[in-house]
């Protein structure tokens, strides 16, 4: 098997934070890497169609960076997404950097990496 893609999941626990702080920090992270982004979008959640917290989205023209917030719970899930020749470890690494650094309370429950675009060879 080999694949085109991979994807680098990060979920936290811990996290107190603004979508808009959360979409920066993922453009950051994305500008210092050799992905290009396209588009980006943070849409806030009040809690009365959907639970309360944020959606941020970096669309890369290799895939693209996102972070998911339940507010009320302090958890975040992030994901980047690359296809191609850009490393999503180093974007991951950047956003952690930065996350850690500006909450150190902040924890690190869960990190995966996972093959996509697998084809058969």
């Amino acid at each position: 098997m080999k694949s085109k893609g991979r994807h680098i999941t990060l979920d936290y626990s811990g996290f107190k934070g603004a979508g808009d702080w959360i979409l920066s920090v993922l453009q950051s992270a994305v500008s210092r890497s050799d992905a290009r982004e396209v588009h980006a979008h943070v849409s806030q959640f009040d809690g009365v169609q959907s639970p309360l917290g944020f959606a941020a989205v970096v669309l890369i023209d290799e895939s693209h960076v996102s972070a998911h917030c339940y507010a009320d719970e302090g958890i975040l899930a992030v994901d980047c997404f690359t296809c191609g020749s850009v490393d999503p470890n180093t974007i991951a690494d950047d956003i952690h950097a930065q996350l850690i650094d500006a909450i150190p309370t902040l924890k690190l429950v869960q990190r995966t990496a996972l093959d996509r675009f697998v084809m058969e060879e």
